[in-house]
This record gives C-alpha cells, structure tokens and sequence, in this order.
C-alpha cells in the first residue's frame, strides 16, 4: 500500500513537546509521537498551562516527512527542494540493509543521486517525481560502482534519463562486469548540473569507502549527499573490501572544509543528520 502524508509542521512539534521521546526512523520515515497527546499538550501550552520543555530533543536531528513508502521505496521530504529516497538491499553479510539516495528538485527539475537498489524500486521513484511532484528527472549521478548505488541505472535509462558517473566510477562498472543499455556520460572530478536557476553539484575529493567516491551538494538548502563515503552517526564502519582508510578521514576533512555550514548530511545509510555526521566520520576512521 502506497502512503501519502499531509505535511506536519515538525520543528513545532519538537519545541513544544519535549518530553515526548522524539526520533526519526530511517526504515519508515515515521516518529513516535502520541499525535492525541501533542493535540492535547499544544491547546495546554497555547493557554499558559504547559512549559515546554526541550531537554531531550536532540540536536542533530532532521525533520523529515514521509511522503511516499511502499515496501520497495520510502521518499522523505528534508527541505523545500531535497528528498531521501530509501531502498533495500538484501545482503550475506548484514541481512536487509536501507541504501539512501537524494533527490534535489526545483522548477519541477530534478537530480537523483543513487538510485535506488533495483528497476522496481527505481520505476517507483521514477513514477512518483513524475506524477506526483509533476517534475521532470533530468540526471541521475552514482556516487560510486556498488550494487546500491547503480542497481538501478537500467530503469532510469528504459526512461531516457542520462547517467553521469566519474571516469573512475565508469571503469569499475565495466571491471566488474556492470554492462548498460546507454553509455553513461564521463565527468572526471567536479560536475555541475541545472535544474532551473539552480545548481546541483557532484564532486570527488579523494579516496574512503571506494576510490572512487564522490559526493552530491545543493547550495540552496546547504545539502550534502555523502553516500557510503559518509556514515551516520553512531554507525559502523560497515563494508571495507574496496575501502583506503588511511585517506577515508582526511577525504571527509576537505568535505568539512569547503562545506563547514552544511545543514542536511545524508549518509549512504542510516539516519540523516547535520555537519555531526562529517565529525562522526572523521573520528570513525582517524588513524591512531
């Protein structure tokens, strides 16, 4: 079943209910909030009778509001022009693992970064900025050669959408044997795309979770996608086969450095956050 959600004002929650155990769940998009209370506790405080209290908010959260989620596909709304695209990947070693992919839309244009880990899943994505958001995908950008970031290149090309990839990204591919129906278009270490009057930019600053890792960045809601090259905060350093983690932190040094006021962090998976990924990342894989 497919869900659609009305948008709820998120940082209003938070502020007048503090006591309510508040978190965002990256598998469903959803918080556990007792909506009657907060009806209830919103009427107390707007007559004087309730304090707010915001002791256990924590500051790294970001308000995200599902507006999609079937099985395959969860879609979360993170700012006015940026989306997190959720998929599965069944996996040997870490079972059903949730890939996260970005969504940048403006002027009914739009980016994906990853796509999501199969044709289904990614049809359904397709689907929805097209009919739902009326917006038209005009690239989709793999941040590097794994299953969860390219599972779906071939449905975004039944659909004409172009693949930009690095030169790095686009040899690995065909190493491993990763053949698709298009050629994907070569960009070496920084692209810049428009969609509408704005930019959205990929770029690669070294080496960490694959040589070849890039990142994604919107300016105007100051927005990165890291991929897997960015973990989510309290993450493992999960898969390390085509890993350098002697340059991993010093790559996410340079991230931090040309984007020190970056408010949406989306990390390969996991929760999303704020520039505390960044610094979880860098502490993850300091070397001693």
């Amino acid at each position: 079943m497919t869900i659609l959600i009305f948008q709820q004002n998120l940082q209003a929650q938070k502020e007048i209910i503090g006591n309510v155990e508040y978190y965002m769940s990256y598998s469903y998009g959803t918080s556990n909030i007792d909506y009657e209370k907060l009806k209830n506790d919103v009427k107390e405080v707007l007559k004087g009778n309730l304090k707010p209290d915001t002791k256990n908010i924590k500051a790294h959260s970001v308000d995200s509001l599902t507006i999609y989620r079937t099985e395959n596909l969860t879609i979360n709304k993170l700012s006015n022009h940026v989306y997190e695209h959720i998929s599965y990947l069944n996996t040997d070693d870490y079972g059903k693992v949730g890939c996260n992919g970005m969504l940048v839309i403006n002027e009914n244009k739009g980016i994906v970064f990853d796509t999501p880990t199969d044709n289904k899943s990614s049809s359904e994505l397709i689907d929805f900025v097209t009919n739902e958001l009326k917006s038209e995908i005009m690239a989709v950008i793999p941040t590097h050669f794994h299953e969860d970031c390219v599972g779906g290149i071939q449905e975004f090309q039944n659909h004409n959408i172009p693949t930009y990839a690095t030169k790095q990204t686009i040899e690995l591919l065909k190493k491993n044997g990763q053949n698709f129906s298009k050629p994907i278009k070569e960009f070496y270490n920084h692209l810049t795309l428009d969609i509408g009057n704005k930019k959205v930019y990929a770029e690669y600053f070294g080496e960490g979770h694959t040589k070849d890792n890039i990142i994604g960045y919107f300016s105007e809601d100051n927005a990165i996608f890291g991929g897997c090259l960015i973990k989510t905060d309290g993450g493992s350093k999960g898969y390390l086969g085509d890993a350098n983690i002697d340059k991993w932190s010093e790559t996410v040094r340079k991230i931090k450095s040309k984007y020190p006021k970056a408010k949406i962090v989306i990390p390969g998976h996991g929760k999303s956050g704020g520039i505390e990924l960044l610094n979880y990342t860098i502490e993850l894989f300091k070397l001693e």
